[in-house]
């Protein structure tokens, strides 16, 4: 049995002239990420490994999850791999993970999340949004041999938060 955890990152800002890879979060996207990050681990055991998207927002999203956690940077391993919007080179990412990992979690980007959920988790959503989460587990034994399988949890933060903007 293998699982898998994709989480976008968070509301990013435009506010600054910086190249797409660079964008920091927002207040926002630091807030949701906190509430989404502390209702997962009331949920879930932690995940063998971790990785992100070297994207700043991404990473950003990242280590806030790390923090709730109470785990070092070093605990996440940071990959370009991650930084795909169709989602081709997350798949293929992850058919190349380790076998000897059962539970992964990815920080990463629209539309690649949701295309992913959709195709391998059994519900659909119409958009991952930023901060939001789901895990889909699989009755494989290698990731390699990736296929359908069961989507057990979907957190959006808008229905964690109190003012439900």
């Amino acid at each position: 049995m293998k699982s898998i955890t994709l989480v976008r990152h968070g509301k990013s800002s435009w506010e600054l002239d910086v190249s797409d890879a660079l964008r920091p979060l927002k207040i926002r996207g630091v807030n949701d990420a906190k509430l989404v990050a502390n209702q997962f681990v009331k949920l879930n055991e932690l995940p063998n490994f971790i990785y992100s998207s070297s994207a700043v927002r991404a990473f950003s999203t990242c280590k806030i999850f790390l923090e709730v956690f109470n785990l070092s940077e070093d605990s996440v391993c940071v990959t370009d791999e991650l930084y795909d919007f169709g989602g081709e080179r997350v798949v293929n990412f992850i058919k190349r993970l380790s076998s000897n990992y059962n539970s992964v979690m990815l920080f990463g980007h629209n539309h690649a999340f949701t295309s992913i959920a959709n195709i391998f988790g059994d519900k659909f959503i119409d958009n991952l949004p930023t901060s939001g989460l789901i895990k889909i587990n699989f009755d494989i034994s290698n990731w390699k041999d990736l296929k359908q399988g069961t989507t057990e949890l979907i957190i959006i933060p808008k229905e964690l938060r109190h003012d439900k903007i």
